[in-house]
């Protein structure tokens, strides 16, 4: 799979370019606090809404604070919900879509009925109404927006283990009296990875745009801890005054979410033997 990558990286500027601006992303999540070039919480009453100078180069906001320190502090709590979230919905998820697959037709019918009244629901609508009940903060999002992506890991699971579930070592491990741990361990969750993968990436920036959306809604991200979304949703109100403390957590968020698209849609085209064959 590596020289896979390797190979499109040469192949594909597009990929090329997704890969440099996820890792730029996740070391600006990793170093942001030593990145930042003044103390992102620091309030200026004398330098409020200011455009880009000397010494803020990406202008302040409405409290004077700097806008470089806060926007490469603010990618942080986004991708610790995105990833958290998607650990969560990819580990149950998983659970739940193999459970509907190899098991008894009751329970089988149970685990995907639930499933698809789940998916039933947009997640904004089913994310609105949980964070209401919950305080917000990172942990608490990363929960929600993870519960709310099972689903999608159980379909996907689901439809991959019933495709495994046909083949013949599936046989002959049932042959040589295999306990079901064994077979999930060895010929299940080895031969369903491809499309899990896939569907990681494309939660991942999926619940990115969730967690900046309640964040813009004021649901999120707790201040004076910033997130993009936050950050947007605030500078909303000022447009007429100051329109690039609008546009640039805007442009960071849609370049993150865009090449973790590109990237899950290349991993698809790569890891899918189909579509390789094509």
């Amino acid at each position: 799979m590596t020289g896979r990558l390797l190979s499109l990286s040469r192949s594909q500027p597009a990929f090329a370019a997704s890969l440099a601006i996820l890792g730029a992303v996740v070391f600006v999540a990793i170093f942001g606090t030593w990145l930042a070039p003044q103390n992102p919480y620091a309030i200026n009453p004398s330098a409020v809404n200011q455009g880009s100078s000397a010494a803020h180069w990406l202008g302040t906001d409405e409290f004077g604070r700097d806008l470089l320190s806060r926007l490469l502090i603010g990618v942080r709590p986004t991708m610790l919900v995105a990833i958290g979230a998607t650990v969560i919905a990819g580990f149950f998820g998983t659970l739940l879509g193999i459970a509907g697959a190899y098991s008894r037709p009751a329970l089988s019918f149970i685990i995907m009925r639930g499933v698809d009244i789940m998916l039933s629901f947009p997640p904004i609508l089913l994310a609105l109404l949980a964070v209401g009940f919950w305080e917000s903060g990172v942990f608490s999002l990363a929960v929600v927006i993870g519960v709310l992506y099972i689903p999608h890991f159980a379909r996907v699971a689901h439809s991959a283990t019933l495709q495994v579930t046909r083949q013949e070592f599936m046989e002959a491990e049932h042959a040589m009296g295999a306990s079901v741990q064994r077979v999930v361990r060895v010929a299940i969750l080895p031969n369903i990875l491809s499309p899990l993968v896939v569907q990681a990436t494309l939660t991942v920036a999926a619940a990115i745009l969730l967690e900046s959306g309640l964040s813009f809604l004021g649901l999120g991200i707790v201040p004076p801890e910033p997130s993009w979304g936050q950050m947007i949703g605030t500078a909303r109100g000022y447009l007429s005054q100051h329109p690039m403390y609008a546009i640039w957590p805007s442009l960071l968020l849609a370049l993150t979410v865009l090449s973790i698209n590109v990237l899950g849609d290349r991993l698809r085209d790569t890891l899918d033997p189909r579509l390789r064959e094509e």
